[in-house]
């Protein structure tokens, strides 16, 4: 005779591949998330690929200043001919049939090994003016790079929120369904004993079905938010965030702080900063066309019995190259640099506005939510307080279904309401340090919140 298994082996059986999966839940605090997320994001990366390409293009132009050796190989196959005046002898070879002039032609095979090299010695500031946009290049690329960390810490912060928030809500869906359970329960011992109606009965069950299916909503809420977080992070088993919703009660910084970190920290403001940068290097470029070249230059040929007549065994001299004409219109050039600047100039000084003004709102709406928390306290001790009531009310008779089933609802609104305000809270804020460039302060002002969503 077969043995059957126990309750408690098939129970052991059943529960392995939860807990397998929680041993692959990644437990984070808000702040190692941040690092987690510098660490595994692929636009991050990205972003830091180019900014040292940019950092290695600007290393390049360092040496422009060095001169330029070249080394070059020919094998040529020629033929040179060369004719030699007689003058006073012509009359002396004429007998001999030797025409005037001699006419020598050579045939032959030969190497020109060379080497060449170039010094700039005067370039009318092309080379300073190169340097300085590579320069500005590598200042857009750090911004751009800030930028785009800034754009991830914050969808880190909205995605791992996001998924408290979650599943908070569904924890208040749980408990609002199990009090209506009871209700239904206790509905149906007073409805046997004929002291309320069938009316009050199915109202009852009509409003724990509403919950049963908001429950149902709350857990796909939940199930998406576990997958936000867990791609953002790059962690296949899931991530349990560590760090709670919290608000902090006291005020904020004054606006003026936050506006003066944000001009001076804010990624598009520095990036078009080094765009102005930029321009004005292009307008030192163009100029530069405009002026003369002046450059150091030596030659050294290293087979000399099988150069060329016209080629010098070695040669060192200075040149001096100026362009009287071009194609293109070398001062419209210049023009067009500068109104490159005058587009970038116009381009900060509304990214400035458009930040200031950003901050502004973005305070207040900290400010505000962080008010809103605060004065929902009273509102969830009421909701609690009444639901007790209602409860004994209607066990007494004194209460019909209905009251209870509003009171219940109620409680779970107001316990819903004060976990989205403290999730608008953090929002606000990290919109607010968005603003500010300064998306990596936020662990901080959550370690110093003293309302804290158990």
């Amino acid at each position: 005779m077969t043995a059957r298994p126990s309750l408690s082996a098939i129970l052991l059986i059943v529960a392995a591949p939860c807990q397998a999966q929680d041993i692959d839940v990644l437990p984070l605090d808000f702040g190692s998330a941040q690092q987690r997320l510098i660490e595994q994001s692929d636009a991050i990366a990205a972003q830091d690929a180019n900014l040292r390409a940019k950092e290695a293009q600007e290393g390049a132009t360092r040496s422009l200043h060095r001169p330029d050796v070249d080394i070059e190989a020919q094998l040529l196959e020629y033929q040179k001919t060369l004719y030699l005046p007689l003058g006073s002898l012509a009359p002396i070879a004429a007998p001999f049939g030797i025409r005037d002039p001699l006419r020598f032609r050579q045939e032959r095979t030969a190497t020109r090994p060379i080497v060449t090299a170039t010094l700039p010695i005067y370039t009318g500031g092309q080379i300073s003016a190169t340097q300085a946009g590579a320069r500005a290049q590598v200042g857009e690329a750090r911004a751009a790079r800030a930028a785009t960390l800034n754009d991830q810490l914050h969808r880190l912060s909205q995605a791992y929120f996001g998924q408290q928030l979650a599943e908070h809500v569904l924890a208040v869906r749980r408990d609002v369904v199990a009090g209506l359970e009871r209700h239904v329960s206790d509905a149906e011992k007073l409805e046997r004993e004929g002291f309320i109606s069938r009316a009050q009965m199915l109202q009852a069950e009509v409003a724990r079905d509403d919950a049963a299916r908001e429950l149902e909503k709350a857990k796909a809420d939940l199930a998406t938010a576990n997958a936000l977080l867990a791609g953002l992070l790059r962690a296949p088993g899931g991530v349990r965030p560590t760090s709670p919703l919290a608000v902090d009660s006291r005020p904020l910084e004054p606006l003026d702080e936050f506006k003066t970190a944000a001009l001076n920290n804010h990624p598009q403001i520095e990036r078009l900063h080094a765009v102005e940068e930029q321009a004005r290097a292009g307008v030192g470029i163009q100029k530069s066309k405009l002026r003369p070249t002046v450059y150091g230059f030596g030659q050294y040929n290293f087979d000399r019995r099988n150069s060329l007549l016209t080629d010098p065994d070695w040669s060192v001299g200075v040149g001096v190259k100026y362009k009287l004409f071009s194609g293109t219109g070398r001062q419209q050039m210049v023009e067009a640099a500068q109104h490159s600047v005058a587009q970038a100039q116009a381009g900060l000084r509304e990214i400035q506005t458009q930040v200031a003004i950003g901050v502004t709102k973005n305070w207040g709406e900290a400010d505000a939510a962080r008010r809103r928390f605060l004065l929902l306290d009273s509102t969830l001790a009421s909701a609690e307080e009444n639901l007790r009531l209602q409860r004994l009310s209607y066990r007494e008779q004194q209460a019909t279904s209905l009251d209870v089933v509003d009171a219940e609802l109620g409680l779970g609104k107001a316990l819903t309401d004060r976990t989205k305000a403290a999730f608008d809270y953090i929002q606000a804020l990290s919109d607010l340090l968005y603003s500010c460039g300064q998306m990596d302060r936020l662990p901080a002002y959550l370690d110093r919140a003293d309302k804290v969503i158990a």
